[in-house]
């Protein structure tokens, strides 16, 4: 399922697009319905459907919200509550489904999907606060950013929604208007960095957040977007720039580290491209277990070989079910038929 996003890991074709980089805190295995691990409910045979919860900025929930399942909008399928802006339901049947989520000082936000075959998706349901009397103000990667005028952030408001139901036509014309209202507001640019990365437009993707950063260089958001888009044409050089101040800013991404990662490593930086995925693996916690690949190209250009093909072998281990799996068994073949490990 490719879920709409603002914010992480947009996925258009097969750009990996880690957007939004949320904080990340010290983690214990998520629970979900029935107390299953993500680990367990990704990894099994079953229909999974991973909510994540965001607020009107498009961070992970701070709070604790009540996610509801139901199956052809009225039958109960499941509830859980959220850890770290973060639910996993086991629906009992395949079919359409609705996610409702609740949370106190949030209006009940709610997203729709669909689970024709027993595979893991995922949804993005946003929750905005209720009602005070600075209602319209919107977090930005700086504190003390401009706020929007209500008109445009109106118009900002109905351009995330339509992003969020994948409905890029309406996103574009809300969009366009609060640019015309708004035309150097840190977020507006950065979210027309997100829309023309739904559009797989890349190129003006890279302007828009450029323009964002250098209206405000401490927009950690749009750092760490501009820094994604560039390493997806392959500019790594240049990526890493931007990638290394989001993380000054949001140490706690390991979405961005990741994305480092890669870069150092097309840079033939391995030694750092090793330390960054390692580091990015271990705050992952088990949401991203193909970081651990990387790892392993790591360890081999630092003629680390045997540790290259551990690093494979527990993946292979511990998720037997990932689509990467066949890639992990060809790269350990390859270093055995090289003698660079033994045969075991």
């Amino acid at each position: 399922m490719h879920s709409t996003k603002y914010g992480v890991r947009l996925r258009t074709g097969r750009l990996a697009f880690p957007i939004l980089l949320s904080v990340v805190f010290p983690v214990l295995p998520a629970l979900c319905q029935d107390g299953v691990t993500e680990r367990t409910a990704v990894s099994g045979n079953n229909a999974t459907i991973v909510g994540n919860v965001r607020n009107s900025s498009c961070d992970p929930l701070p709070v604790t919200a009540v996610v509801k399942l139901y199956r052809n909008g009225s039958i109960p399928n499941g509830q859980t509550t959220t850890s770290q802006g973060r639910a996993i339901l086991l629906p009992q049947n395949l079919g359409d489904f609705s996610v409702i989520v609740e949370a106190t000082g949030y209006k009940p936000g709610r997203a729709n999907v669909d689970v024709p075959i027993p595979v893991r998706v995922e949804v993005d349901v946003y929750l905005q606060p209720e009602a005070d009397g600075n209602s319209n103000a919107i977090v930005t990667g700086t504190p003390g950013a401009p706020v929007l005028a209500p008109k445009a952030q109106k118009e900002f408001d109905l351009s995330l929604k339509a992003l969020q139901e994948n409905k890029l036509d309406d996103a574009q014309k809300h969009l366009d208007a609060a640019g015309a209202l708004a035309p150097n507001h840190p977020d507006v640019l950065y979210l027309f960095g997100v829309l023309y990365v739904r559009r797989n437009d890349l190129p003006r993707a890279q302007e828009a957040l450029s323009k964002a950063t250098q209206i405000d260089p401490k927009h950690a958001r749009a750092l760490a977007a501009l820094g994604t888009v560039l390493s997806n044409q392959s500019k790594y050089e240049e990526a890493i720039a931007p990638l290394e101040k989001a993380l000054e800013l949001n140490t706690q991404s390991w979405e961005t580290r990741w994305t480092l990662a890669k870069a150092c490593y097309y840079q033939r930086q391995y030694d750092r491209a090793l330390k960054e995925s390692q580091s990015a693996l271990k705050a992952s916690a088990g949401r991203a277990p193909e970081i651990q690949l990387l790892v392993a190209q790591a360890f081999t250009s630092v003629g680390r070989y045997e540790d290259s093909a551990q690093a494979l072998r527990n993946f292979i281990l511990h998720y037997p079910e990932h689509p990467q799996v066949g890639v992990a068994r060809r790269w350990l073949v390859r270093l055995k038929q090289a003698g660079k490990i033994r045969n075991d």
